[in-house]
């Protein structure tokens, strides 16, 4: 019977992929020096754990993303186009978000820039990687002539998945467990940990928030995904569903962490911003809603489809469509007996 969730070793947080290859490349030596004149020390080079769940969520989007853009019957492959803006700018801003919840630990008297801008060693925040990301992809999508609304909406259910991936990075860390708990799937943490509260005696039992985060944002890919065959979800109100559901989950999560916050008016600053994730997924809801009832009428900008997809903007809409469909069959009411 399960009694706890056990931390992973510590040897889990980083793949020594510089001792694997002097190990079996001998001749490279220990030290390398670089073009410049640097020195760099191979056998002491890591690839982080987290950065590759990371990567591995990126992958898992990109790879549900392009399946569901070739539904629409558009390229997968733009979805690397789009990527390059998104992932660059979501990077640049989930670190961003970051520092600026940890204002103290950044942007104090220890101010250093090198730890400002150091995201290989951790930390970067989900909210300012939605903002900065939006803002990617809304520059890809001028790039590549898809429409915004389209891409975001193809994008929505791999978002949820890439970060139950990430998740699972924060668990190899321990890193942003919760509260004390005696429930019989309380995560272990080594009371060495400089997370480890003060005063609690070791062997206390955390919630594992990254594992509730992980199944939330699963089941929610899976009610997009659902939803979105039964109803062809467009406009928008995917991503809009996507906000209001990580949005909600956050809000518990977040709540019951217990690693430093910056907190305002009483609640944490991520509880904020999953406040207004939900906030906001309600207005593109209702608006898109209100504006779009149908389909998309092309996954293109207007002006922007390749010539083989090209619409005619003057002979299809969604009101003509609605009108055309409207129409009673020819001859109805007016029939007639002949002798």
């Amino acid at each position: 019977m399960l009694q706890s969730i056990p931390s992973p070793s510590p040897e889990w947080q980083g793949v020594p992929v510089g001792e694997w290859l002097t190990n079996l490349m001998p001749f490279l030596g220990n030290d390398v020096t670089l073009p410049w004149g640097a020195t760099f020390n191979l056998a002491n080079f890591d690839i982080r754990t987290y950065a590759l769940c990371i990567l591995l969520g990126i992958l898992l989007a990109a790879w549900l993303t392009a399946r569901r853009l070739r539904q629409r019957g558009v390229d997968g492959g733009l979805v690397i186009d789009v990527a390059v803006f998104a992932v660059i700018l979501g990077i640049i801003g989930a670190r961003v978000f970051h520092v600026l919840t940890y204002p103290d630990e950044y942007l104090g008297e220890n101010f250093d820039l090198y730890n400002v801008i150091a995201v290989w060693n951790g930390g970067v925040a989900i909210f300012g990687a939605l903002i900065a990301g939006a803002l990617g992809i809304w520059l890809g999508c001028k790039y590549t002539g898809l429409r915004f609304t389209t891409f975001v909406d193809a994008l929505a259910p791999g978002m949820l998945i890439a970060q139950a991936a990430g998740r699972l990075g924060n668990y190899v860390n321990h890193e942003l467990f919760g509260q004390p708990t005696g429930l019989p799937w309380g995560l272990q943490i080594e009371a060495t940990n400089p997370a480890f509260p003060v005063g609690l005696p070791e062997g206390t039992l955390f919630h594992p928030t990254f594992l509730y985060e992980i199944i939330w944002n699963l089941v929610g890919a899976a009610v997009i995904l659902w939803l979105d065959r039964r109803r062809d979800i467009q406009w928008g109100k995917a991503a809009g569903l996507y906000l209001i559901w990580y949005g909600v989950g956050r809000i518990v999560w977040e709540s019951i962490r217990i690693n430093p916050s910056e907190v305002f008016f009483g609640i944490r600053v991520n509880v904020w911003a999953a406040i207004g994730a939900v906030v906001l997924g309600v207005i593109i809801w209702l608006v898109q809603s209100r504006r779009h009832p149908g389909l998309e009428p092309t996954p293109w900008q207007p002006g922007r489809e390749p010539e083989d997809d090209a619409v005619d903007s003057e002979t299809y809409s969604e009101l003509d469509e609605a009108d055309t469909t409207a129409e009673p069959a020819v001859g109805a009411g007016t029939a007639t007996t002949t002798t």
